[in-house]
């Protein structure tokens, strides 16, 4: 008889996890922030219960084997699911009983071997609900739930021990007003983009002949690093403010929220405005012949067919433009315009990789949470 394996991917993806858990450190121990720390592997985990986390690997071992038909795929899910939330819960679990062992000043921060195992299980997870089901809105819909159990242990405490919630806890008020700070920058480059690209592009679908140098140009501000925009804008900014005092008290200076917001707008039209091109000129022709043809003027036919056929390509250019400014945003805090980016360099500057984590963790989250509302968004107008 012949054995045959049915799902590549997870039993290549559990092959590493198990080699992540085994061979990489789980934990990290250190008598304070600022230490490296010892490194922690799973036999040495939750009093030595650490290995029962190589249970479900195997188990997803060997569903890679088993026919992929609707059950073996949600025990896939199930499984890999599973695992997620157990190392979760074992690192808060270890960490609670080291902090009852150690000095108070003592932390314990997830380790290498926990990072790449917990991502390969969410890689599991993600790939046997794809092949579950080929709906946007279910599929968002278990992605979704994988999170449940994971923010049901980080709001009873049960994390509370690990280095990265105490950072969290110390630094609360910078995190508020990080997190206030990113969600301004992402409003206040969504919207003059918008108001920029859509009458851009709209004027580029009209006359197609200025499309490839305006094309060209966007492309161009494309390809010059973010740093160096930044740095850029500073002298300009500067001087329009020595010699304009009255514009310092709308915030406009050589550093701060004025650059980033310029620098990341201009970063935002590319896709957009392509995104509305390539809307616009989708449109059928005959569907704006036969608007016509009903008398519609030429502003209502933009309004009431044009702009509706082409909104599913608007949104998905918009999507990418707002993914692409969270994660950019994080650079503007190198000319003081604040966020998580400033979390993230504070963290850097003092050899503190929790800090890093508090900052980079939450832009990945606000990233995800962003495209998964856009994907919400298409999939409720595609099946209208």
């Amino acid at each position: 008889m012949t054995i045959r394996v049915h799902n590549r991917v997870t039993l290549t993806l559990a092959l590493l996890l198990t080699a992540a858990l085994t061979a990489l450190p789980f934990l990290n121990w250190a008598p304070n922030r600022l230490v490296s720390g010892q490194p922690l592997g799973l036999q040495q985990v939750a009093n030595g219960l650490g290995w029962w986390l190589l249970l479900p690997a195997l188990l997803l071992m060997l569903l890679a084997f088993w026919p992929q038909k609707r059950t073996s795929l949600a025990l896939t899910l199930f499984c890999s699911e599973t695992l997620f939330i157990a190392l979760i819960a074992a690192g808060g679990y270890a960490a609670a009983s080291l902090a009852q062992q150690g000095h108070p000043l003592a932390r314990t921060s997830l380790g290498s071997g926990f990072w790449l195992a917990a991502a390969l299980a969410l890689l599991m997870a993600t790939d046997a609900i794809s092949r579950l089901t080929r709906q946007a809105l279910w599929r968002l819909l278990l992605n979704a739930q994988i999170w449940l159990p994971a923010v049901f242990l980080l709001l009873s405490g049960q994390l509370d021990a690990l280095s990265l919630l105490k950072e969290y806890a110390n630094r609360r008020d910078v995190f508020d007003q990080a997190l206030s700070r990113h969600l301004l920058i992402l409003g206040g480059t969504l919207l003059p983009a918008l108001l920029i690209g859509v009458p851009l592009g709209w004027y580029c679908c009209r006359r197609p002949a200025i499309q490839s140098s305006v094309f060209a140009t966007l492309n161009i501000i494309q390809t010059v690093p973010s740093v160096a925009l930044f740095g850029l804008l500073i002298a300009p900014l500067s001087g329009l403010a020595r010699e304009f005092p009255a514009l310092t008290t709308l915030g406009i200076s050589g550093i701060g929220m004025a650059p980033a917001l310029i620098a990341l707008v201009l970063y935002a039209l590319l896709p957009l405005v392509r995104s509305v091109v390539s809307g616009l000129q989708n449109v059928p022709q005959a569907v704006i012949e036969t608007a016509r043809g009903m008398g519609m003027s030429g502003g209502q036919i933009f309004r009431q067919v044009e702009v509706p056929l082409a909104l599913p390509v608007l949104l998905a250019g918009l999507r990418v433009t707002a993914v692409q400014t969270i994660g950019m945003a994080v650079i503007a805090a190198l000319i003081g315009a604040g966020g998580f980016g400033a979390v993230i360099f504070q963290g850097l500057l003092s050899s503190a990789l929790d800090l890093v984590m508090l900052g980079v963790i939450p832009v990945i989250a606000l990233a995800v949470a962003v495209d998964t509302l856009f994907k919400l968004l298409l999939s409720g107008i595609q099946r209208q």
